[in-house]
Protein backbone atom coordinates (compact mmCIF):
# COMPACT_ATOMS: atom_id res chain seq x y z
CA UNK A 1 0.00 0.00 0.00
CA UNK A 2 1.49 3.30 -1.10
CA UNK A 3 1.72 6.21 1.31
CA UNK A 4 -0.01 9.51 0.55
CA UNK A 5 3.37 10.97 -0.33
CA UNK A 6 4.04 8.16 -2.85
CA UNK A 7 0.55 8.56 -4.33
CA UNK A 8 0.97 12.33 -4.71
CA UNK A 9 4.38 11.89 -6.33
CA UNK A 10 3.03 9.14 -8.63
CA UNK A 11 0.27 11.44 -9.84
CA UNK A 12 2.76 14.24 -10.51
CA UNK A 13 5.11 11.93 -12.45
CA UNK A 14 2.19 10.49 -14.45
CA UNK A 15 0.94 13.94 -15.48
CA UNK A 16 4.36 15.30 -16.38
CA UNK A 17 5.53 12.28 -18.37
CA UNK A 18 2.22 12.30 -20.24
CA UNK A 19 2.91 15.92 -21.21
CA UNK A 20 6.48 15.06 -22.23
CA UNK A 21 5.23 12.23 -24.45
CA UNK A 22 2.61 14.50 -25.98
CA UNK A 23 5.06 17.31 -26.81
CA UNK A 24 8.37 15.58 -27.52
CA UNK A 25 7.31 12.21 -28.92
CA UNK A 26 4.23 13.09 -30.95
CA UNK A 27 6.07 12.32 -34.22
CA UNK A 28 7.29 8.92 -33.05
CA UNK A 29 3.84 8.03 -31.71
CA UNK A 30 1.99 9.21 -34.82
CA UNK A 31 -1.04 7.02 -35.52
CA UNK A 32 -0.73 5.27 -32.16
CA UNK A 33 -2.39 5.90 -28.83
CA UNK A 34 0.21 5.86 -26.04
CA UNK A 35 -1.10 6.27 -22.50
CA UNK A 36 0.57 6.29 -19.10
CA UNK A 37 -1.79 4.04 -17.13
CA UNK A 38 -0.03 3.91 -13.77
CA UNK A 39 3.08 4.97 -11.90
CA UNK A 40 4.37 3.13 -8.84
CA UNK A 41 6.95 4.86 -6.66
CA UNK A 42 9.51 3.25 -4.39
CA UNK A 43 9.24 4.21 -0.70
CA UNK A 44 12.24 6.56 -0.99
CA UNK A 45 10.78 8.14 -4.20
CA UNK A 46 14.02 7.39 -6.03
CA UNK A 47 12.56 4.88 -8.50
CA UNK A 48 9.41 5.02 -10.62
CA UNK A 49 7.80 2.06 -12.41
CA UNK A 50 5.82 3.55 -15.29
CA UNK A 51 3.17 1.45 -17.01
CA UNK A 52 2.44 2.31 -20.64
CA UNK A 53 -0.52 1.20 -22.73
CA UNK A 54 -0.23 1.24 -26.54
CA UNK A 55 -3.02 0.96 -29.10
CA UNK A 56 -2.95 -0.73 -31.55
CA UNK A 57 -1.31 -3.50 -29.57
CA UNK A 58 0.87 -4.70 -32.45
CA UNK A 59 3.05 -1.59 -32.07
CA UNK A 60 3.65 -2.07 -28.33
CA UNK A 61 7.18 -3.49 -28.53
CA UNK A 62 8.28 -0.87 -31.07
CA UNK A 63 6.98 2.01 -28.91
CA UNK A 64 8.45 0.57 -25.71
CA UNK A 65 11.85 0.18 -27.43
CA UNK A 66 11.69 3.81 -28.58
CA UNK A 67 10.86 4.97 -25.06
CA UNK A 68 13.72 2.92 -23.59
CA UNK A 69 16.18 4.40 -26.11
CA UNK A 70 15.10 7.90 -25.08
CA UNK A 71 14.73 7.27 -21.33
CA UNK A 72 17.51 9.72 -20.43
CA UNK A 73 15.81 12.48 -22.47
CA UNK A 74 12.52 11.78 -20.71
CA UNK A 75 14.20 11.90 -17.29
CA UNK A 76 16.01 15.14 -18.24
CA UNK A 77 12.76 16.77 -19.36
CA UNK A 78 11.08 15.54 -16.17
CA UNK A 79 13.90 17.08 -14.14
CA UNK A 80 13.42 20.44 -15.85
CA UNK A 81 9.68 20.45 -15.11
CA UNK A 82 9.58 19.14 -11.53
CA UNK A 83 13.12 19.90 -10.37
CA UNK A 84 12.03 22.75 -8.11
CA UNK A 85 9.32 20.64 -6.45
CA UNK A 86 11.35 17.55 -5.53
CA UNK A 87 14.77 16.77 -4.14
CA UNK A 88 15.61 13.82 -6.38
CA UNK A 89 14.48 13.05 -9.92
CA UNK A 90 13.63 9.33 -9.82
CA UNK A 91 15.15 6.67 -12.02
CA UNK A 92 12.55 5.59 -14.58
CA UNK A 93 11.61 2.08 -15.66
CA UNK A 94 8.97 1.59 -18.35
CA UNK A 95 6.74 -1.47 -18.53
CA UNK A 96 4.02 -2.48 -20.93
CA UNK A 97 0.56 -2.47 -19.35
CA UNK A 98 -1.18 -5.48 -20.84
CA UNK A 99 -4.55 -4.89 -19.17
CA UNK A 100 -6.25 -3.86 -22.42
CA UNK A 101 -4.82 -6.86 -24.27
CA UNK A 102 -5.97 -9.19 -21.49
CA UNK A 103 -9.46 -7.66 -21.51
CA UNK A 104 -9.66 -8.05 -25.28
CA UNK A 105 -8.69 -11.73 -25.05
CA UNK A 106 -11.29 -12.27 -22.31
CA UNK A 107 -13.98 -10.63 -24.45
CA UNK A 108 -13.12 -12.91 -27.37
CA UNK A 109 -13.19 -15.94 -25.10
CA UNK A 110 -16.56 -15.02 -23.63
CA UNK A 111 -17.99 -14.29 -27.08
CA UNK A 112 -16.84 -17.71 -28.31
CA UNK A 113 -18.69 -19.60 -25.57
CA UNK A 114 -21.73 -21.58 -26.69
CA UNK A 115 -24.20 -20.99 -23.88
CA UNK A 116 -27.66 -22.42 -24.55
CA UNK A 117 -30.66 -20.21 -23.97
CA UNK A 118 -32.73 -21.04 -20.89
CA UNK A 119 -36.33 -22.02 -21.33
CA UNK A 120 -38.57 -19.77 -19.19
CA UNK A 121 -40.97 -22.70 -18.61
CA UNK A 122 -38.19 -24.76 -16.98
CA UNK A 123 -38.22 -22.74 -13.75
CA UNK A 124 -37.63 -24.71 -10.60
CA UNK A 125 -40.00 -24.30 -7.66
Amino acid sequence: MATKRQQKFSKLIKEEISKIFQHQFSGAFSGKLVTITDVEMSPDLGFAKIFVSVFPIIHSDQILDHIEENKSKVRGALGRTIGKQVRVIPELAFFLDSTAEYASRMDLLIDSLDIPETDPTDEED
